[in-house]
């Protein structure tokens, strides 16, 4: 890690809230029970001279402790948690299932507490969820030249208006506004994180982001303005690479990638963004380390603007970036993605 832990005084205080922002780069070992736990975790907090704070479940098990049963810190936090692979595997099983808040209480779950966790693993509801694996359905049909109606039925909509709010809601304008023959054509990739949009035109990659993502539709209607024209749906050859790279990347076979790209930001942002490229996979940065790297030392809060702005997620790796102390912040694709690309990057500095 480039980073050392902060003051332990700062960690106990940390265990004793709860606080996420250290998940998955801290650990406490407790003397007197010989286990070690996740900050997060809801067993009894011991009392602070007994605590001591490691960086690596590795360091854990180096000096002796054992890992908890109740926090189960050795499998990520959102798998080992037995009400959401309960709900996404019945997800898995039905993508196109309507949910509502009285199905999840026939499955024995308390709708607010399914809320609760989904939206602090995943930034994102259940329901919401499911909703976005629906239009999926409806996307790919799309995609492949079927009219509006179809994807609607295929999406399992009871109405075209339902199916075209849903679209709009999340992509920000509804199915009728992307064209066939765009200059730009955006498509479906899914990950092992989850849904993605690409966005590419005949010879680059414009976009890349998790579906989910808030900012999404905003900067869609951006990439409109560069294209002097619509989005189709669909996809050209650069989609396709980018596609085949990501399998590549999450099988651990590759850390960079070649697809070509178009980056749309001030000559400022993408100097920061050919910054972040230079990180090499498994390694960390500050803001601060980000600009002194570009000689600009005192535009720490610019570059972290430009850290938020990067529409090529993944590819542009602004997940290396963490809090000068070592905790995770700000993700636009949520803390727990981070985390566990963070994590998963790790394993190329171990090959």
């Amino acid at each position: 890690m480039l980073f050392g832990l902060p003051n332990q005084d700062i960690l106990y205080k940390a265990l004793i809230d709860r606080d996420g922002s250290y998940e998955g780069r801290a650990y406490v070992g407790v003397k007197t029970t010989g286990i070690f736990c996740r900050l997060t975790c809801p067993a009894r907090k011991p009392n602070r001279e007994n605590c001591t704070f490691y960086e690596t479940i590795s360091q854990c098990l180096e000096h002796g402790f054992r890992p908890c049963k109740r926090c189960s810190p050795l499998i990520p936090a959102a798998d080992s948690d037995s009400t959401i692979q309960t709900l996404v595997s019945a997800l898995e099983a039905d993508p196109t299932r309507r949910w509502y808040e009285s199905d999840i209480t026939k499955m024995g779950f308390d709708p607010s507490t399914v809320r609760r966790i989904f939206k602090r693993h995943f930034g994102i509801t259940f329901l919401e969820m499911a909703r976005h694996r629906r239009i999926q359905a409806g996307f790919t049909t799309l995609s492949s030249g079927g009219k509006v109606i179809e994807a609607q039925i295929d999406a399992g909509f009871s109405s075209s208006s339902a199916f075209r709010e849903a679209f709009a809601k999340l992509l920000g304008e509804k199915p009728s506004t992307f064209t066939a023959d765009g200059l730009l054509k955006a498509d479906w990739i899914e990950t092992p994180l989850g849904s993605m949009v690409a966005v590419s035109c005949q010879s680059s990659l414009h976009l890349l982001e998790f579906i989910d993502r808030k900012g999404l539709p905003a900067e869609l209607k951006c990439l409109k303005k560069h294209a002097k024209g619509n989005i189709g749906i669909g996809r050209y050859p650069p989609t396709d690479q980018i596609e085949k790279e990501l399998k590549l990347f999450f099988d651990t076979q590759i850390s960079t990638f070649k697809t070509p790209i178009t980056m749309h930001g001030t000559p400022f942002t993408c100097n920061v963004w050919r910054a972040l490229q230079q990180i090499p996979a498994g390694e960390v940065r500050s803001y601060s380390d980000l600009a002194q790297s570009i000689n600009n030392p005192n535009a720490v809060r610019a570059v972290a603007r430009a850290n938020g702005a990067n529409q090529l997620a993944i590819i542009i790796p602004c997940h290396r970036v963490i809090g000068a102390d070592g905790s995770l912040t700000g993700y636009a694709g949520g803390l727990w993605r981070k985390q566990k690309l963070i994590e998963l990057e790790q394993r190329f500095t171990k090959n």
